[in-house]
């Protein structure tokens, strides 16, 4: 199960290049449900997401490259490319993602938890902005069918 919150930003945490950071590629196989190949620096995997926006099903299968390029052929719709900052929040880790190619400028923050109600008293940290979580214009799947131009996330909430 998937626990998570999602937000905008009012700008970006200082000396972001001191966290750590993963270069991830996804691409779509179906939306609903959610079934997409990701890699992630050197891993590959498979995921498949139940409905849901706050909590939802997740699975996650690993691949070898091989794997991952032939399925990442098969993709619908736009390949998403993100840089994903991990940002210490005790007891939690921020998810930064600052995405990059057909959408780039778009910066979102995740946050996992293990609890509904975890989530729910979770109190964000200053540099956020609005949360987004029950709108699906910020998911990923959503991204992958879209037109870049006609994205309605900014670079940072305003």
């Amino acid at each position: 199960m998937e626990i998570e919150r999602k937000f905008l930003i009012k700008q970006l945490p200082e000396r972001l290049e001191n966290y750590p950071s993963h270069l991830i590629e996804q691409a779509y196989l179906n939306v609903q449900p959610v079934v997409r190949v990701r890699r992630e620096d050197d891993r590959f995997y498979m995921t498949y997401k139940g409905g849901g926006m706050m909590a939802r099903e997740e699975y996650n299968l690993p691949l070898d490259e091989v794997s991952y390029n032939h399925l990442r052929e098969k993709a619908d719709g736009n390949i998403i490319t993100k840089r994903r900052y991990l940002i210490p929040c005790e007891p939690y880790t921020i998810e930064l993602d600052i995405f990059e190619g057909i959408f780039k400028g778009v910066v979102i923050a995740e946050v996992e938890f293990p609890s509904i109600e975890e989530a729910e008293q979770f109190a964000p940290p200053d540099w956020f902005g609005a949360d987004v979580t029950y709108d699906g214009h910020y998911h990923n799947s959503y991204m992958s069918r879209i037109n870049p131009g006609d994205i309605r996330i900014g670079s940072m909430d305003r």
